[in-house]
Order: structure tokens, then C-alpha cells, then sequence
């Protein structure tokens, strides 16, 4: 559960995107969009963690659709990562954000949209959240290991976003390029063996 989120949420992907976006407001700006955005993308996860399944009860959909669709869903943003179109969306939408900022001469709320929604808890991740609760079916102990796994990941990416600034000097754009590849792989592996979860 920890490396299929930590897989999902790319932390170290995201870094980049996260550093030139709050780039213009200066540290003390970053810090806040770091906190906020983290805690926005875990009432989200946990929500739908929780909720997730009484929502599909009341949508009419088998947990047997949504883990079809949920494993669909996983192979597609594993090829997205591998072919780098994933960090390419990306990048699009924090231009469009920086691009608005300039227009508008004041420093836009970036925490909710890009950060949290969907570069932190998009639709793979909110769907695998889903599909692990379900999964634990109850069971204490495996709900408590897939609330850890979130919280945990949500701990690192705030950590990561933290350090972003000079994470990016040392890895360089190549390097982050190259583990979200790797992560798109590794995806695609725990993809093949999630309908059996």
C-alpha cells in the first residue's frame, strides 16, 4: 500500500512543479502552499478511503466495476508517467497558473488546484484508496496499515515540497524526469497483480 501511494502521488515528480510555482512568493509562501496542500489532498483521500464506498452503494456501482475501472485507470497513468505525458499535463497547468498570477499581478492560492487536486490526490490515487479500504473489508488491522501508507505519503510529499528548491538543484529536471519513469514502471508491475488484491 505505501509504494503503490508513493508511486501514485510522485513526490519527487511533482517537486518541480511545485518549486516553480511557488517560486515568485519566496519561501515563506512555498511553506504555507506545501502545508495547506498536503492537508487539502488527505481530507480528500481519507474521504473518499471512508465514504468511498458508501458513495459508489448509493451510485449503483459494484465494487467489482470500480476495480476494473480502478485497475484501467492505474495502467493508464503508468504508461502516462513512463511516456512523460503525465509531468507534460502537468507543467501545462502550472504555466496556466503562473500565467494568471502575472495577468493579474498578486500571487494565486496554488494549494487546492494544481497541488492537492490532482497533482497529490488525483484519480488513481483517490481510486486506489478506494479499492484498499474495500479490500481490508473491515479489518482493523488493514485499514489501520492503508490509513498509515496515506498518512505517511502525505508526510513525505509535504517533506519533499519542503525541500523542493534545493532538491531540484541536485536532481535537475533530467533525474526527475527519469524516477517518475521509473515509478510509471514499477506502476504498471503493481497494476498487473492489483485485480488479484
Amino acid at each position: 500500500a505505501f509504494v503503490t501511494f508513493f508511486v501514485l502521488i510522485d513526490a519527487p515528480g511533482v517537486a518541480p512543479i511545485f518549486a516553480s510555482l511557488t517560486a515568485p512568493g519566496g519561501s515563506a509562501y512555498a511553506r504555507k502552499m506545501a502545508f495547506k496542500s498536503v492537508f487539502v489532498a488527505g481530507l480528500i483521500l481519507f474521504f473518499f478511503a471512508f465514504a468511498g464506498a458508501w458513495l459508489l452503494e448509493h451510485l449503483g456501482i459494484s465494487l467489482d466495476a470500480f476495480r476494473v475501472a480502478g485497475g484501467v485507470l492505474l495502467f493508464l497513468i503508468a504508461l502516462e508517467m513512463v511516456f512523460e505525458k503525465r509531468q507534460a499535463r502537468q507543467k501545462t497547468r502550472a504555466d496556466q497558473v503562473l500565467a494568471d498570477e502575472e495577468a493579474s499581478g498578486r500571487l494565486e492560492d496554488v494549494s487546492v488546484f494544481p497541488l492537492a487536486i490532482p497533482m497529490i490526490a488525483g484519480p488513481g490515487s483517490i481510486a486506489t484508496a478506494m479499492l484498499y479500504m474495500q479490500n481490508a473489508a473491515g479489518d482493523a488491522v488493514g485499514i489501520g496499515i492503508v490509513s498509515f501508507a496515506i498518512a505517511a505519503n502525505l508526510a513525505l510529499a509535504g517533506l519533499i515540497f519542503l525541500i523542493a528548491g534545493p532538491l531540484i538543484r541536485v536532481m535537475g529536471d533530467q533525474i526527475a524526469g527519469a524516477i517518475t519513469r521509473i515509478f510509471g514502471v514499477i506502476l504498471s508491475a503493481l497494476d498487473a497483480g492489483f485485480a488479484s488484491l
